[in-house]
């Protein structure tokens, strides 16, 4: 069954647990993504129509239930001869597990048990569903300390031809209500009856009633008494005591009418005004099933009773009475009457168990190095089963879940339907890596020494963390958790090199996309983005970053703010200044170097550029002027210093800027000899690339100049290029 796939949604992952009727598997549905748990009617019932056809409409019934302490029924089908159930899955033990561990339990652990089972029972019995079979076995103990009731309806399917091959009355005995050993309709009260046994035994550690064979046990179920809880532990409550006392009445009218009211009893039997109650009194008389001594009937002498001397007796002598009524002789007759029920009651009893329980003898086969499956399917083949939970202990010279030893030897004869235990070989047993984080790896180290591996196989291995500081130890591979052999296993120890510094790159200038990438790269975070303006950085580039500038270290991870430049603020303008320059002699070609400051580059001086000229023409300059920022232009002639101009904001904001009218050039005396060559007017000034800002020579022209001819010149000119120009009235 183990990787079989059920009904195309249950992978079937290991068996769990099982009984006489079925096994009992956890599975994974593949549909829904969660663990399941799945009964499977054993083989030797899948034919058996009676039984299937009451099995499935009892766990139908079942599956009605909801109720947080009743297992939920998911799913009841059919696959080939594979008859299951598919119910809901508990993490936990059983409460047989937990009694066998720590009986007896604490009293209020008991009640509260206790209290959840018969929570469950009250809403089965609402709906009409008797459970039949409640014993610890059957109560699960989820992690979390909720119960759940589970198999509701599989004891109502055992019929009378299978209870035997089950083995379910056995196994139940113990637990077995006196009508239902009887053999006549078990009802609610019955249920009551078997939880009154387990409260019984989680407070006692014991069974109320034991024997040599079930017969036995079924009989004290019928007549004796059990021995009182509180005989065996003094610590229980008497009001606890009552509970279980009248819960376990051989009578069924002298229990609890209801599994409602058990549980209004149990709520309340532990309130302080109720734990010293005198003790239950029940009248033992009207059980006419309890056994009695029955005197003797002695024979009626008629006639003398004897003579004295006198030769007659009082009898004689007075007058013989009226016979007595025959009602006098009522009480005996009802006694014999009662005695012989009982005894016919008894034999009948003691044929049924005789029948039921009396099977053939098989042969035990030899299970010895066969694997667990292989061996249950050859002791189910001879009528045999597997004793639960089967014993599973490494052995090395046997391979996993192969059987190394069985109770019975084989060819052993056994009655069919008996248990035997086998003890199997598992996987050899591996150690769970423990979990090292945040210790110093020296002390790791000797951990793992300790769990038996040897310091060579250990090996550290450093990284940079964000978690962890210098020196501790981040993890180990194996991970945490996880199974290993210590003596073939390497392990791998990583410690912490503590946060990586990296070097913080200068963002300045970069667009947002770039200054995210360049952070990145370095495993630098980018959280904010703000905006301002600036007169040095191009609109959507960086203008200053936060919290760490150029060649800072930062931790991986830090998280940085970058401004964006929105371009000029709005009050910024700009202005182009012509500047007028005419060579030192027409005709003759002189460098000319223009230096300017304006509101940008926080107004430093900055190059505009080298023109070399042989005409006098405009330079065109732009700049960008703001208030507090004016601008300022230097002209040097040969490199030599000649002039500067001053450009105001206010100037340029109203139109009101000066600016000078272009020199006019000096012409060189004529020499006698030789006539000097007139300059080619072909050749044209050397032009310098512009500056960053540049400029557009005046009216389009490249060069960018005017020529003042001798019959153009400027009546207001002077020689010193001081002289006022009309004001330019354009803004650039």
């Amino acid at each position: 069954m183990i990787g079989h796939e059920l009904g195309g949604r249950y992978q079937v992952i290991e068996r769990i647990g099982g009984g006489g009727m079925a096994l009992v598997y956890r599975a994974h549905d593949i549909l829904l993504n969660r663990n399941v748990a799945i009964k499977v009617l054993r083989n030797q019932f899948v034919h058996d129509e009676e039984f299937i056809r009451r099995f499935r409409r009892e766990a139908q019934s079942a599956a009605s239930l909801s109720h947080p302490n009743v297992v939920s029924i998911y799913d009841v089908g059919q696959e080939d001869d594979i008859h299951y159930i598919v119910m809901e899955y508990v993490e936990g033990k059983n409460l047989n597990e937990i009694i066998k561990e720590r009986a007896p339990l604490q009293v209020d652990e008991a009640v509260r048990i206790a209290s959840q089972i018969c929570d469950a029972l009250d809403h089965a019995h609402h709906s009409q569903i008797i459970h039949r079979d409640i014993k610890p076995h059957n109560i699960l103990i989820g992690r979390n300390g909720r119960v759940k009731v589970t198999d509701f309806g599989i004891a109502r399917a055992v019929t009378s031809t299978t209870i035997t091959q089950t083995g379910s009355v056995v196994g139940s005995v113990h637990y077995f209500s006196p009508e239902h050993a009887k053999g006549v309709a078990a009802g609610e009260k019955s249920d009551l009856y078997s939880l009154g046994i387990v409260l019984y035994q989680m407070l006692t550690g014991a069974l109320p009633f034991l024997g040599e064979s079930p017969i036995s046990v079924a009989l004290k179920h019928l007549q004796e008494e059990f021995e009182e809880p509180r005989q065996l532990n003094p610590l229980i409550p008497q009001s606890v005591e009552n509970v279980i006392l009248r819960s376990m009445r051989k009578n069924p009218e002298e229990r609890y009418h209801s599994a409602k009211e058990m549980l209004q009893d149990l709520e309340t039997c532990l309130l302080p005004e109720r734990r010293s109650e005198a003790k239950a009194d029940f009248h033992d008389d009207d059980d006419i099933d309890k056994t009695r001594i029955i005197p003797a009937i002695k024979p009626v002498q008629r006639g003398f009773e004897g003579r004295g001397e006198e030769g007659l007796t009082r009898r004689q002598m007075e007058p013989e009475s009226a016979p007595p009524p025959k009602r006098k002789w009522s009480k005996p007759a009802l006694w014999a009457g009662i005695a012989l029920a009982v005894v016919l009651i008894l034999g009948v009893l003691v044929w049924y168990f005789t029948n039921k329980l009396s099977v053939p003898e098989v042969a035990v086969p030899n299970l010895i190095n066969k694997n667990i499956e292989e061996a249950r399917t050859m002791l189910d083949e001879v009528g045999l089963s597997i004793e639960e939970p089967v014993t599973a202990v490494y052995n090395p010279n046997y391979g996993e879940n192969v059987v190394y030893e069985q109770s019975k030897s084989p060819d052993t004869m056994v009655k069919k339907g008996t248990h035997i235990a086998l003890t199997v070989s598992t996987a050899k047993v591996l150690t769970a890596m423990p979990g090292y984080s945040g210790q110093k790896y020296a002390d790791v180290e000797k951990a793992l020494v300790a769990l038996g591996i040897d310091q060579s196989r250990i090996t550290p291995d450093e990284r940079y963390s964000e978690e962890f500081a210098e020196g501790q130890v981040i993890g180990t591979e194996p991970a945490e958790g996880s199974e290993f052999d210590p003596e073939t296993q390497s392990v791998t120890v990583f410690v912490s090199l503590g946060n990586e510094s990296v070097a913080v790159p200068d963002l300045t200038g970069k667009t947002e996309a770039q200054a995210k990438k360049a952070l990145e790269d370095l495993g630098l975070v980018l959280e904010e983005v703000q905006q301002d303006s600036s007169f040095n950085i191009d609109a959507g580039k960086v203008i200053k970053q936060w919290p760490y500038e150029e060649g800072e270290s930062a931790q991986r991870g830090e998280k940085f703010t970058i401004t964006l430049s929105t371009g000029f603020p709005p009050e910024a303008i700009n202005y182009t200044f012509r500047v007028p320059v005419t060579p030192t002699s027409e005709g003759t070609k002189t460098e000319i170097r223009i230096v300017y400051s304006d509101a940008r580059k926080d107004g430093e001086q900055q190059e505009w550029g080298i023109r070399t000229i042989a005409k006098g023409q405009y330079l065109p300059v732009d700049l960008v002027l703001a208030p507090n920022k004016d601008g300022a232009i230097t002209v040097y002639v040969n490199g030599e210093y000649v002039e500067a101009y001053e450009v105001r904001f206010s100037d340029a904001k109203n139109g009101t800027v000066d600016e000078p009218q272009l020199p006019v050039a000096e012409t060189p005396a004529p020499t006698p000899t030789p006539e000097p060559t007139p300059p080619d007017p072909t050749i044209e000034p050397e032009i310098l690339p512009p500056s960053d800002d540049g400029g557009e020579a005046v009216d389009g022209e490249q060069t960018g100049f005017i020529l003042n001819d001798k019959n153009s010149q400027a009546s207001n000119g002077n020689g010193n290029g001081n002289g006022k120009g009309n004001k330019n009235k354009d803004k650039h």
